[in-house]
């Protein structure tokens, strides 16, 4: 009689019959087979054989070792900067509930450091809070501090002020840039030492920055520079790591003597390959996918990327199979609030959306999917499964249409939203030498000359970054737009007032080589005339949606240009979960009880709707919904709550990372 084979990893669970002769197989030409055995066969009672807590790599047995027995992971990625911290606990339940013994958490620099020398840990920065919930779900965590996370966050979670000094070239020796780093490090670190799995906490492994292998610096220094710091404030016991993706140059200048290197792909690649990458750099130790792609991003303007289960759950078999360590990005995307999306660049800017879904297993507002189940069965066949339900989806509902009545120009504003003097210079500034983080900027000149026959008015060598409002005496005259609208043609006459209100959609995180500056970072150019003598406003629209809204004015008359629309409604004595839809606006930012929801740009789609949590919602007194329209408004200006999300179009993604 066979015995059955076990996995002593996790509670001696039966795995499949074959999966002994499938992962041996698939893994023997990579020196994996006492790996494999350890993980697959088992079937004894296993005793820590020291009192001493450790986390290590067995590099004769290709394992991980938890307190000197060998041991692997099945992880998810989550993002408590994109999830309200009431809904923390909540996610993380249903991550361990789907059998994951580990969770990988980034953490990014400009959230937690907006200017430089100034901290935010508290509220919905609470990183030390969120670890500790983590905690006492019993998971492990992998950390990924950066400094660069990617992470399609507002540039890879760099703070935008480093721009400040425009010859810095970030994620290298250079002095400037270094010297940020190591004071961001110096302040996080510290928090992060007596988590350490070793010193009785829960945090494993710590990656060390970021796939920097598609950087183009290649900066073997700097990487050693980092290793350096990390092992000064966190000792030499943890495990440092890098992740790279599957091309040669990528793991070669993303990998230094000292970082364990693995690798990242989704489900549609060769998986005996992928590893061949890997072992080509860490011949012996475990092997590793440290991004499993259960789904992917979306970008404006393109079709919402949808994956099958099945292959994914397939996948992750495959691997599980082999012996392999995964963890999957994303178990739970989450959302972009307010202005923290990202952009890449990809011959073009291609900027991120609000939601941030993914696809992934648990949605943007944290419900299980098909993904969930699938994932959960497959990770059964090899560890135990808590016993108990998953939790059910948060309660959702429709509060239906709710009229927005108050409109009120931005320009009739605009003490209110920028009260300081007009910064007065000859030629126009970025954001960054503003210190103007996100959101808008407005820049404002006079027509030198009277424009008989309509004229081009653009900002050569595509330097609006990244759309810019156009108007003239106020009147709406159209969009410049990054690598698509480079002018405008119009007329008017000397003395006329020409306003560019210039919206800043995210700095790149990743595909481009240069700093993305914000804001007018050319001159503005009217046929062959330099237009001169600039008054710039910077707005700070949030705290004046927050602290003085609605604004005490009348109600203006018209649908086009940038606007503010104002109303209230109440719900039936509840706050659950629900999605705005703006049917007939264009572009804008909307805001709920002064929570900046995020940008919507239903003509560009495929995003629809804004998820609005709960959370935010005032269940016995009415709620204020603001949106600025930048272009235009509907007739009637309404938006409508739906109990689920809407995409316009759909497309099957492609995460081949093999070429």
């Amino acid at each position: 009689m066979k015995r059955p084979r076990t996995c002593p990893t996790a509670g001696h669970v039966t795995c499949p019959p074959d999966a002994l002769s499938r992962a041996e197989v698939a893994a023997r030409d990579m020196g994996l087979e006492l790996c494999v055995l350890l993980l697959v066969l088992g079937g004894l009672p296993l005793q820590v054989t020291s009192a001493a807590r450790s986390f290590s790599i067995d590099y004769t047995k290709n394992c991980f070792l938890k307190d000197g027995v060998p041991f692997r992971y099945i992880s998810g990625s989550v993002h408590y900067f994109r999830i309200p911290p009431g809904y923390w606990k909540d996610r993380l339940l249903k991550m361990y509930m789907s059998g994951l013994n580990a969770v990988q958490v980034y953490v990014p620099w400009n959230y937690h450091e907006p200017l430089p020398g100034v901290y935010n840990f508290a509220g919905d920065r609470d990183l030390e809070g969120f670890l500790d919930l983590v905690a006492q779900l019993g998971l492990l965590v992998i950390l990924r501090p950066g400094p660069y996370i990617c992470a399609e966050w507002e540039m890879g979670g760099l703070p935008f002020w480093l721009l400040t000094q425009p010859d810095i070239v970030l994620r290298t020796t250079d002095p400037d840039f270094l010297q940020a780093v190591d004071k961001w490090l110096g302040v996080l670190l510290p928090k992060i030492k007596p988590r350490l799995y070793h010193n009785g906490g829960n945090i494993i492994s710590v990656q060390v920055e970021n796939e920097y292998g598609s950087y183009y610096a290649c900066d073997y220094d700097y990487l050693r520079h980092l290793l350096h710091v990390f092992r000064t404030y966190l000792g030499e016991e943890i495990l440092l790591f890098t992740t790279d993706g599957l091309k040669d140059p990528e793991l070669r200048c993303g990998t230094i003597q000292g970082l364990y290197a693995t690798v990242d792909f989704g489900p549609g690649v060769n998986m005996t390959q992928a590893f061949e990458l890997q072992r080509l750099y860490e011949p012996r130790g475990p092997l590793v996918n440290s991004e499993y792609y259960t789904g992917w991003l979306d970008y404006w303007g393109e079709p919402h990327s949808t994956s099958s289960a099945e292959e994914v759950a397939q996948g992750l078999q495959k691997m599980l199979e082999m012996g392999a360590n995964v963890n999957m990005y994303l178990f739970q995307g989450g959302t972009n609030f307010g202005y923290w999306s990202g952009a890449d660049y990809k011959k073009i800017y291609n900027p991120v959306t609000t939601s941030y879904d993914y696809d992934a297993p648990l949605s943007e507002a944290g419900d299980p999917t098909a993904k969930v189940y699938a994932i959960r069965a497959v990770i059964g066949k090899f560890q135990e499964l808590p016993a108990g339900p998953m939790p059910p989806p948060t309660p959702k509902f429709a509060y239906g249409y709710v009229s927005l009545p108050q409109r009120v120009n931005l320009l009739d504003i605009l003490g209110l939203l920028s009260p300081a003097e007009p910064i007065h210079t000859p030629f126009p500034l970025t954001f960054e030498v503003m210190n103007q983080a996100h959101g808008f900027v407005l820049y404002r000149t006079l027509l030198p000359h009277d424009v008989l026959e309509p004229a081009l008015l653009s900002v050569p060598n595509n330097g609006v970054h990244d759309l810019a409002y156009i108007l003239l005496n106020g009147q709406y005259k159209g969009t410049l737009e990054r690598d698509k609208v480079n002018g405008v043609k119009m007329t008017g006459r000397a003395g006329d007032i020409l306003d560019f209100l210039v919206e800043n959609m995210g700095r790149i995180n990743f595909g481009a080589n240069a700093s993305d500056f914000k804001g007018l970072i050319h001159n503005v150019t009217l046929d062959s005339t330099t237009l001169k003598d600039w008054f710039i406003y910077p707005l700070a629209i949030d705290s004046a949606v927050a602290h003085a809204w609605p604004p005490v004015l009348s109600t203006s008359r018209g649908t086009t240009g940038p606007a503010f629309y104002t109303g209230t409604f109440k719900t039936p004595g509840i706050n659950w979960d629900s999605y705005v839809k703006l049917p007939g606006w264009t572009k804008g930012q909307l805001w709920i009880n002064g929570f900046n929801l995020g940008r919507f740009w239903p003509a560009r789609g495929s995003q629809q709707t804004l998820f609005v949590p709960g959370l935010l919602l005032n269940s016995s007194a009415p709620n204020t919904i603001t949106v600025l329209e930048l272009q235009a408004a509907p007739e009637e200006p309404i938006v409508l709550f739906l109990d689920r999300p809407l995409f316009n179009r759909t497309r099957s993604s492609d995460t081949n990372d093999i070429d």
